[in-house]
């Protein structure tokens, strides 16, 4: 079973090296934060994906850049503090 991050798109669009480049942000709350944004009108890839350490999904900034929102499931898939 792949890791989230290694599957394809829900249209099969499969990541190529090179791509799919992106800004990674924590976040507490997965769900409570995709929610707040789709009710603001944010673009988003694909719908939230259960990974091996994390949960996430890919946004768009206003330019159409990627971002990816993840919620650690384990403590040694957050980002170290400072």
């Amino acid at each position: 079973h792949p890791g989230g991050g290694s599957r394809p798109m829900p249209d099969g669009t499969a990541q190529r090296p090179g791509g799919w480049n992106r800004f990674m942000l924590q976040v507490e709350d997965l769900a409570a934060a995709a929610g707040e944004l789709r009710a603001a009108g944010v673009t988003f890839r694909n719908e939230i994906v259960d990974g091996i350490g994390a949960r996430q999904v890919m946004i768009e900034d206003p330019s159409g850049n990627p971002v990816e929102l993840f919620e650690p499931l384990r403590a040694e898939a957050r980002l170290a503090p400072g």
